[in-house]
Parts: C-alpha cells; sequence; structure tokens
C-alpha cells in the first residue's frame, strides 16, 4: 500500500509550511485504516512504532468529543456525504492538540461507502498564536485607555483646578449621564483640546462636567453661578 501524501496548508497566523497536518484512508467494512506520516506526528508516534486502527484512533480523542466523533462517522458509512469536526486529540505523550477533521466518503456502483478519506489539521499552534496576539492588542488597548484617561484627567485638573479623584469623579458622572464609556468621554475631551480653533468646546463640555460634579460621597455636588475655569494657555 503506497504511502500517502501530505496536503499544501497555509495559516494566516504562521504563514506556509507551518501547519502539521495528516491525511487518511479508512475501509469498509474491513476497517483497515492507513496514515500520512503526519497522522503519526499529530498521534504521539513515528511510523512503525503502531498499527492504525479505528480503536486506536477513537482511543486518542478527548473524552468529551469522542462520542460525537463516532456518531459523525458512523452516519456519513451509512448516508455518505462529507464530514468535518472540530475536536481534540490526546497524544501518545498526553499532550491535547485541537484539530480539525474533513473528509468525504468513497461509494461503489450500488452507493455503498467502502472508504472514508480526509485530512486532519492541527491547529493548535494557530490558535495560540492567535490568542497570544489577541492578549497583546487587548494589553496595547487597555494600556492607551488608560492613557487616555489620564490625559483627560490632567485636563479636567489644570482647567478646572480640581484635585485628581474630583478630576476622575467628574469623568464617571459625565460618563454615566450621558450613557457612554469612559473612554469615550474622555478621547472626546482630547479630541475638544486639540482643535484649532481653540478650547470654546472643551470649556462648554467642563462647564457641564462641573455642574454634576459627583462629590467623594457619591452626592451630587451642585455649583451656583459660573463654574471658575483656569485660563486656557496661550498659543
Amino acid at each position: 500500500m503506497a504511502n500517502l501524501n501530505s496536503p499544501m496548508t497555509y495559516s494566516s497566523a504562521l504563514g506556509d509550511g507551518l501547519c502539521l497536518a495528516g491525511t487518511f484512508r479508512a475501509e469498509f467494512p474491513s476497517g483497515a485504516l492507513q496514515w500520512s506520516d503526519e497522522m503519526y506526528r499529530i498521534h504521539g508516534y513515528g511510523r512503525g512504532e503502531v498499527v492504525p486502527t479505528l480503536e486506536l484512533l477513537y482511543s486518542h480523542k478527548h473524552p468529551d468529543d469522542r462520542q460525537r466523533c463516532q456518531e459523525i462517522v458512523a452516519k456519513v458509512l451509512r448516508h455518505g456525504g462529507y464530514f468535518c469536526m472540530y475536536h481534540r486529540v490526546i497524544d501518545a505523550q498526553l499532550y491535547t492538540r485541537h484539530v480539525l477533521t474533513s473528509g468525504d466518503a468513497i461509494v461503489d456502483s450500488n452507493g455503498t461507502v467502502t472508504a472514508l478519506e480526509g485530512i486532519l489539521l492541527d491547529v493548535s499552534t494557530t490558535l495560540r498564536r492567535e490568542t497570544e496576539e489577541v492578549t497583546r492588542e487587548a494589553v496595547v488597548a487597555a494600556t492607551a485607555t488608560r492613557g487616555t484617561i489620564d490625559q483627560a484627567r490632567g485636563i479636567l485638573m489644570g482647567r478646572l483646578l480640581v484635585g485628581s479623584d474630583d478630576a476622575f469623579q467628574m469623568l464617571v458622572a459625565h460618563s454615566s449621564h450621558r450613557n457612554i464609556k469612559l473612554a469615550a468621554v474622555a478621547a472626546e475631551i482630547l479630541r475638544l483640546a486639540q482643535l484649532p480653533e481653540g478650547p470654546s468646546g472643551l470649556d462648554i463640555l467642563l462647564r457641564e462636567m462641573q455642574a454634576r460634579a459627583v462629590a467623594p460621597s457619591g452626592k451630587v455636588r451642585e455649583f451656583r453661578g459660573r463654574p471658575r475655569l483656569a485660563p486656557a494657555p496661550r498659543k
């Protein structure tokens, strides 16, 4: 029996040639199973170390996935067609791999399924790389958000002559009153502060925020008369 060829693979997270993927063919009703070299690697073996069988194949499925995989294969054996399953494999070294198995049924002239052919793609490294990237992006976004809020708080402190805690409470109160995220409030303050026509729009917003300022006790602190603003810096 000739060895099966390896499929061409690509991962947007890893590039060409770095995805581990194998091909397989199962004959029926004999149950004879043929694996490519990569199928052995995914299951933690080298070629010649074990004889691939359906029993061996299912023994490496994660216990929570095994029954559903067996049900899908049984249905394809009865009715033919294609199958695609995302599941987990526990290899011989007890390492859990996340894999995608896809294939189709080969039928004879009578419509009887005589074989299943397909590929098994190990997406573990892709998932890990993308998770790491998402985590890095989230950290960068969180850092940028904190920086924006800190800058807006500094503007309030300088323009309204208030302390750091009071400035932050004003941001929180305005965020709650307008039902928008705190970061969006801070970004709007920074945008108004950078307008080339001057700080008039910013002053209007700051007066509104100061009029609805929340004291540390949580009670609304009303300001009588015109709220005090520090003079804008001259350009």
